[in-house]
């Protein structure tokens, strides 16, 4: 079941731990993709904090929110571009999507198949999807102090054997938030020392955010082609007998 959209905003824009960790996923994010020039980028869930940095250079940057969470308008003191939507039946074209970041949807989902043929669909050829889910052996998705302590958390393995069937080809992964799923100040301000012994450590297991990067799957035709041959128009008429040209009679005077 999704999250609330209050509760979502309220996390990554007013608690010291969500602002923690919008920064570092979204850094993530910006490592992974550094640009999106004349692109289309959108965001499902509640990916709004994730595509901030896009807003500029993007041709387009929309940012679908499904109906059981709820919508904001975003981004502030700007132009709206989030919008309400069906989980399975989004408001885009049929291969307009550039790049596309999964965050607070894959996980909290009861269709996940569904979801992710949409995401499949909306794609174009060689676009990029971002799934960013609760990793399963990290400590965020053991408290229920964050949105990452709900829903199914996931570790690469399952994530990547539930994407393939539905098209898609697993490219880059990474984890993030290393920190402890504390408000407490010691853990909020020791946070980088965290980051940076949790990736000496592990750069899988320890963090509490996954993040696995997917190209959509084009698949090529099968079989062999054949040639339809089309019928010649007067073919019905080769039956008939060939006319015979008769000379005409001798006339004089």
């Amino acid at each position: 079941m999704h999250l609330d959209v209050l509760d979502l905003r309220n996390f990554y824009y007013r608690t010291s731990l969500g602002r923690a960790a919008q920064k570092a996923i979204r850094g993530q994010v910006q490592r992974i993709w550094p640009e999106a020039k004349g692109q289309m980028v959108a965001g499902f869930g509640f990916a709004v904090p994730l595509l901030r940095p896009y807003l500029a250079e993007a041709r387009r940057v929309v940012g679908l929110m499904p109906s059981a969470q709820g919508v904001m308008p975003w981004p502030a003191g700007m132009e709206n571009v989030s919008v309400l939507c069906e989980e399975t039946a989004w408001p885009v074209a049929t291969g307009a999507v550039d790049k596309l970041i999964v965050l607070h949807g894959l996980e909290t989902t009861e269709t996940p198949g569904a979801l992710l043929e949409e995401c499949h669909r909306v794609l174009g050829p060689g676009g990029r999807v971002l799934f960013v889910v609760p990793n399963r052996a990290g400590l965020w998705a053991r408290s229920d102090q964050t949105p990452f302590g709900f829903g199914r958390p996931y570790s690469l393995g399952q994530l990547e054997s539930q994407i393939r069937p539905l098209g898609f080809v697993p490219e880059f992964h990474t984890v993030t938030l290393f920190q402890p799923p504390s408000h407490r100040r010691f853990w909020l301000r020791t946070g980088a020392m965290w980051d940076q012994v949790g990736r000496s450590l592990s750069d899988r297991y320890a963090g509490g955010v996954l993040m696995l990067e997917a190209s959509k799957r084009v698949f090529a035709p099968r079989g062999t082609p054949e040639r339809a041959e089309l019928r010649r128009p007067l073919q019905i008429l080769d039956a008939l007998p060939k006319p015979v040209a008769t000379p005409l009679p001798n006339r004089r005077g």
